[in-house]
């Protein structure tokens, strides 16, 4: 317990005297709220592993069944609200001179929370993409049409997600290794860090070197910052 006290001050000094910090969250900082994982022994729908569906070639076979699941996804997580770990970062990027906030989760939570500053690693499920014009538009509606269409040029849309097989977006991905390179501290929260890309963002080149002068980083989850001075809840070692 004294261990994660004296924790707690040294990444509270740390942060403070930050002029940008760099957060990594993922999955485990939205268990708190109910988002699901789909992934072992509870992630099937209907007969189908979530795993399964989530694919270019699941969508090029049978669209209207992806788009099905992705409702029945939109419909679980509409409810659900931010938990004290995502207001925390929120305060957190208030009080900083400059945040990034580098997500693997797709739920929104983040942006209900009143994050800004967001990079979106595998995309966000409340958007969707052209698969003909490629644009890219936010529909909060919890049930989209079986087959939806881009009221642009008439083509077929999709979730603006990254789907197993598919690269991510090297802009994306150019931006949160420039954050990570160039933050004073970098706090992980609410993910191992072995789900890839998001694996490399600390073997890379750039952020190894940042480090090397200096910078920190925090691995601890976080529920709430009281400590830190910002809100209700504390620091535990899960997210």
């Amino acid at each position: 317990m004294i261990k994660i006290e004296t924790g707690i001050r040294d990444l509270k000094e740390k942060l403070w005297r930050a002029k940008h910090v760099a957060v990594l969250t993922g999955a485990g900082i939205s268990a708190e709220s109910g988002v699901p994982t789909f992934r072992g022994e509870g992630g099937l729908w209907k007969q189908f592993r979530a795993v399964d569906l989530a694919t270019p070639e699941a969508f090029s076979r049978d669209p209207k069944l992806v788009w099905e699941f992705y409702n029945w996804r939109r419909e679980l997580i509409a409810p659900l609200s931010p938990n004290p770990g995502h207001f925390a970062l929120t305060e957190i990027e208030n009080r900083i001179q400059r945040f990034t906030l580098i997500t693997q989760n797709i739920d929104g939570l983040h942006q209900k929370a009143g994050s800004r500053n967001i990079v979106e690693l595998h995309g966000n499920l409340w958007k969707v993409r052209c698969t003909g014009c490629k644009k890219v538009i936010e529909d909060q509606r919890i049930h989209l049409p079986e087959l939806p269409t881009c009221e642009s040029c008439g083509s077929l849309l999709r979730p603006h997600v990254v789907w197993f097989g598919e690269m991510l977006d090297p802009l994306v991905l150019d931006s949160a290794y420039e954050a990570i390179a160039d933050c004073d501290l970098m706090m992980v929260i609410g993910t191992s860090g072995t789900v890839q890309p998001a694996a490399i963002l600390d073997r890379t080149g750039k952020p190894l070197q940042r480090r090397d002068r200096g910078s920190h980083c925090a691995g601890q989850g976080i529920r709430g910052c009281d400590d830190f001075g910002c809100c209700g809840g504390a620091v535990h070692r899960r997210a």
